[in-house]
């Protein structure tokens, strides 16, 4: 347990040290607002000079009562760790890292590659670094099909324009638009694995499932799971075979199952996330 929750914090700190490197190197020397509170604090420093990450942790405030209030006390007690980390190593790193102010997609890549490394091996540990991560927290709790850098992209859009008119420029919109996709698209990629959006779950309605079962297993190398079923207009007993396999293998699963059952009844579709043997686990 005290082994567990010292790997913990060690994570939630490193994660804190990308996601303040991000920041000091990349998104806030180059006039690209990173959305989020972190976006809001760029802009404010841009407007009026004030330390980035004093501003982050005077706006989390309200957002982590909350998150005591609703999400408890172990992801309050690791959001706050993140939060405060973040914050106070931005202001710490500020004076004496410097800046790169090469070319501006270096900038959006590598910004947002840090930023979603930071922020994913925050969310990995249980916590997050405040600000809309907390937000992208509780309706994931409720809506758990709904991914959590999906709903920062969303809520970050708004910081987006606003940067646009701040800095007018409208190249500053679109290059945060960049880092935040690429920040985005690797937290989901470390929170799932790379089997999200990668996976296809296959249902198949048969009467012959004895000979569909042992095709795939066979040719397909694949776990099926047969369930009882039957058809709610007709009332025949069928059997209900859930396969989770590869996009690349759909096809194949497909024709199997036709050359089995030319009457099978076939639904595909994209499995949010995968984890498990043949498929990579979740952190």
């Amino acid at each position: 347990m005290i082994k567990n929750k010292i790997l913990d914090y060690m994570v939630i700190t490193l994660g804190a040290s990308l996601y303040a490197l991000s920041v000091v190197i990349f998104t806030a020397p180059n006039n690209i607002a990173p959305g989020g509170l972190t976006g809001i604090a760029t802009l404010i420093n841009y407007l009026f000079a004030f330390p980035i990450g004093t501003f982050i942790l005077i706006m989390n405030v309200p957002l982590l009562f909350l998150s005591y209030r609703k999400l408890g006390k172990s992801y309050f007690s690791k959001t706050l760790a993140g939060t405060v980390l973040v914050s106070v190593l931005i202001d710490i790193f500020t004076p004496f890292i410097p800046a790169y102010t090469g070319n501006m997609i270096l900038v959006c890549v590598f910004g947002g590659f840090f930023n979603g490394a930071g922020i994913a091996l925050i969310f990995t540990r249980g916590g997050s670094s405040g600000g809309t991560d907390i937000i992208a927290s509780l309706i994931h709790k409720y809506f758990p099909h709904i991914s959590v850098g999906y709903i920062i992209m969303l809520s970050d859009a708004v910081i987006v324009t606003i940067s646009a008119f701040v800095y007018r420029s409208i190249e500053a919109g679109l290059y945060a638009v960049i880092s935040i996709m690429v920040s985005s698209r690797l937290i989901d990629r470390i929170i799932y694995g790379t089997s999200r959006d990668n996976g296809k779950l296959i249902l198949i309605i048969t009467e012959k499932h004895n000979e569909i079962l042992s095709q795939l297993l066979e040719k397909v190398s694949r776990g099926v799971t047969v369930l009882n079923a039957y058809g709610g207009y007709s009332g025949n007993g069928k059997k209900l075979l859930v396969c989770a396999v590869r996009p690349n293998q759909v096809f194949k699963v497909n024709n199997i199952a036709k050359s089995c059952d030319p009457s099978v009844f076939i639904i595909v579709s994209t499995a949010t996330a995968i984890s498990g043997e043949g498929f990579r686990n979740k952190i």
